[in-house]
């Protein structure tokens, strides 16, 4: 084929900066454009299984995988809320059981120290009642004694007033 002139194709193309540049591009259209096309195709059908088809299986492959580990983190995810989960009811059902068990020890204690402040009080009841008893027996001992010396204590005190012994 040979080539076209270029006079003709500016003279059907208005004037302008764009039709000068298209005017000295040329196309030439011979046999290595068909032979282009057939290395072209030959290259597409050699690398096809050779390069395309493996990277699109290693691709898709690492796609797989990616979406894999995504949903083996969210599965582990999941299982990791749901732990937490059991893991808070447990620790709040520990601390109910614990404020159970604190409040009945509370309430042992508070009987325990109710009982030993009565046994306390009752002993240092006894203690006193005793005390008393013991005040009063000596005290009538001691009145008794008194009363018994009473008629020798009048004449001794009677006999240092009066300066001279008292007869009976």
């Amino acid at each position: 084929m040979t080539p076209l002139d270029p006079s003709l194709v500016t003279a059907s193309v208005p004037t302008g900066p764009l039709p000068a540049l298209l005017a000295s591009v040329t196309v030439d259209l011979d046999k290595s454009v068909l032979v282009q096309m057939a290395l072209f195709g030959l290259l597409i059908l050699l690398l096809d299984p050779l390069l395309f088809r493996p990277m699109l299986r290693l691709f898709a492959l690492r796609e797989q995988r990616t979406d894999g580990a995504r949903a083996e983190a969210r599965a582990m995810q999941e299982r990791a809320a749901e732990l937490l989960a059991s893991y808070e009811s447990e620790v709040a059902r520990i601390k109910a059981t614990a404020s159970a068990e604190r409040d009945a020890l509370r309430r042992e204690t508070a009987a325990l120290e109710a009982s030993m402040l009565a046994e306390a009080r009752a002993a240092a009841e006894l203690v006193l009642a005793q005390g008393r008893k013991r005040i009063d027996d000596d005290y009538a001992q001691v009145r008794d004694e008194l009363q018994a010396k009473k008629d020798e204590l009048v004449r001794g005190i009677g006999a240092r007033v009066l300066g001279r012994e008292l007869s009976s």
